[in-house]
Formats: C-alpha cells, sequence, structure tokens
C-alpha cells in the first residue's frame, strides 16, 4: 500500500485526498475529503470511487489513468456524495508505483467579486504545481531515509519543508482566494531561512546581515512573507548578483497608502547586480512583465499582492552596482505584542 495513507501530514491536509486500488475501490481516505462528502472514513472503504463520488465518467477517467500510467486533470466535476450537492471540483488522477492510484481533490471556491486577475491566475498555477510537489517531496523523504551524510539529510528536510511551505501556499490560493493566516511573525527568524535556502544552492552569492536586533514580531502569514523574501532574493540572484544584504530597521513617519504610520519596520535586499532596465522601471511590478527572456514576470506581481494584503508597501530604487527592494510592514502599537487579527496601523 502507498504511504501517502501513512502519513500524519496528508491526514491533516486541507485538500482532499483518497488513494484506490487496480479496481478502482478505495482504500483510504482523508478527512477533509469526507467531510465534503459528508461520509464516514470507515465507510467508503472499499466502495468504488465512481459510487463515492456519484460520478461514473470519473470512474472512466481513473481507469484510464491507471491503464496508462499517466496522470490526468478533470475539470469542473459536480460534487455530490451523501449531502446531494455543492461546488464543483477539480480532481487530479496519479498513478502510484505500487500499482494505486492517488485522488486529489481540490473544491472550488464560490465566485467571489474584488479578487485580482492575478489572483486568479495564481489559482490555476497553483493547482498546476500541486502533483510536482507531492513527487518533490517523496523522492526528498526517500533521499532522507537513504542517505547516512548528515549534512545530505538536512538538505533533504529542506527540500521537504519548502515543498510543504508551497503545498500550503497552493491549498490557500485554492481555497476561498487564498486567505491569509495570520500570526506573530519573526523576520529575522524567515531571513534566516532564507539564508539557508540561498547557501544551498549551487553558486550562492556572498551574504550579508545588518540586522536591528530590537525589532518586535509583526502581524502577517509566516509562509506568505517568507515567499516576498524568496521572490526578491531569486530575481537579485538572476539578474547576476554575486552579493546579498540583508537588512532590517525601524522607520520612522512613513506613509503606506493614505495611513500616515508613526514607525514601520523596513526590510531591505540589496545586490550588487547591474540594476533595474530602464524600460522596466514603470511596469517592474506589473503581471507577466520580467527582464529575462525566461521569467515569468510573476514574482514581484505575486510578492506586491502579498505584502499589500499586509497593510504594507513595496518599494525599490536601483543604480547599476546596487538595487534596494525594500518592504515596509506596519509595527504593532507600542508595548503591544502582534495579535491574532489583522493589524491595520
Amino acid at each position: 500500500m502507498s504511504e501517502w495513507h501513512s502519513r500524519g501530514w496528508a491526514e491533516q491536509m486541507s485538500t482532499g485526498l483518497a488513494v484506490v486500488d487496480g479496481q478502482l475501490r478505495v482504500q483510504w481516505i482523508n478527512p477533509a475529503l469526507a467531510e465534503w462528502l459528508g461520509l464516514g472514513l470507515r465507510h467508503v472503504q472499499g466502495q468504488p470511487l465512481g459510487s463515492v463520488l456519484q460520478d461514473s465518467a470519473l470512474a472512466e477517467q481513473a481507469a484510464r489513468s491507471l491503464a496508462e500510467q499517466r496522470s490526468v486533470q478533470c475539470r469542473g466535476v459536480p460534487l455530490l456524495g451523501a449531502q446531494g450537492g455543492g461546488p464543483r471540483m477539480d480532481v487530479a488522477l496519479q498513478p502510484l508505483e505500487d500499482g494505486h492510484l492517488l485522488v486529489e481533490v481540490h473544491v472550488l471556491a464560490e465566485s467571489v467579486t474584488g479578487v485580482s486577475p492575478l489572483s486568479a491566475t495564481l489559482r490555476g498555477f497553483a493547482h498546476e504545481v500541486k502533483n510536482p510537489l507531492a513527487g518533490l517531496r517523496g523522492a526528498a523523504q526517500l533521499l532522507q531515509r537513504r542517505l547516512d551524510d548528515a549534512d545530505m539529510q538536512a538538505l533533504a528536510g529542506m527540500v521537504i519543508t519548502e515543498a510543504d511551505r508551497l503545498a500550503a501556499l497552493a491549498n490557500r490560493l485554492l481555497r476561498h482566494d487564498g486567505v491569509p493566516q495570520w500570526g506573530a511573525v519573526n523576520l529575522h527568524r524567515l531571513l534566516e531561512h532564507l539564508c539557508d535556502l540561498i547557501q544551498a544552492e549551487p553558486s550562492p552569492p556572498r551574504l550579508r546581515h545588518d540586522y536591528d536586533p530590537s525589532l518586535p514580531d509583526v502581524q502577517g502569514d509566516a509562509d506568505r512573507l517568507q515567499q516576498v523574501m524568496l521572490n526578491l532574493a531569486r530575481n537579485a540572484i538572476e539578474a547576476g548578483a554575486k552579493t546579498l544584504t540583508l537588512r532590517s530597521r525601524v522607520e520612522h513617519g512613513v506613509r503606506l497608502g493614505e495611513r500616515m504610520l508613526r514607525s514601520a519596520l523596513r526590510l531591505d535586499v540589496i545586490d550588487d547586480g547591474p540594476g533595474v532596465p530602464a524600460a522596466l522601471s514603470d511596469t517592474l511590478f506589473e503581471p507577466l512583465v520580467s527582464g529575462r527572456a525566461d521569467g515569468t514576470g510573476l514574482g514581484l506581481a505575486l510578492s506586491r499582492e502579498i505584502v499589500h494584503e499586509h497593510g504594507g508597501e513595496l518599494r525599490y530604487v536601483s543604480r547599476p552596482g546596487e538595487t534596494v527592494f525594500s518592504l515596509y510592514l506596519p509595527l504593532p502599537p507600542r508595548g503591544g505584542a502582534a495579535s491574532s487579527g489583522r493589524a491595520d496601523g
């Protein structure tokens, strides 16, 4: 039997998961899918996939996926189950090495007004990366178990951690338009994790740190803020930077949007690359704008959207030899820690 059903993280995932055998009978289902279907975990074991999901066409696609040993994507399938009706779902069918089939279900959020086109595009992208991330994580787990070298095990663990983080981000984009998970965030801890990721690359740049150790925690979504930092660093590296400086400061009298704040936290990612091309200076944060032939133009657009979710701003100044991207975030009121609700400054 596949290892999926024995992993605690699979039980906790908000994505609906099931494993079926070669006869398309359900061998395992996680709580998220059972809840959407309105069925008990034990009730579905051994039942045909088509009757559990009440969709014979989907069962036919599952049989084809197993027979041809290739992944199949099914879009907009009605989610019925015991509750008799509900939203539609996207279903990914992935053959496993042991002859079983992994069924991954993403319940589609209802149409919501006020969602940016970038978010809609990213939800589609998130759906497509879920299966590669699962395969990446599984390969890293196998390597971690087989390697004797402690450093190599640590690197494999880093891959697993990043795969889990990206899977969580994808889940949030796919579920209710990616509502952030607010909490107290230690940004220096995120910066140190960023350094670990950069140093694990084949030819890492030189890293410098210039931290203000007195900075308090901020209110935010740690995974999303980590993604912003990673995007900024990767952009600099891919642009040819040889040195990265990570700097943190408190800045007083800062205007963020329409608000004038007494103080804000500022994180700078400084690189010694060639600088931002003048032709991109006015559109750098727009989707699909990139200074590289192989660039997607999504990294900075996504970063700006995440920062705006946090009530902050992303700015930059650039000249050849020094480019500074600055992330501004509201600080909690003096004498108070970051709370569980969103900080509005």
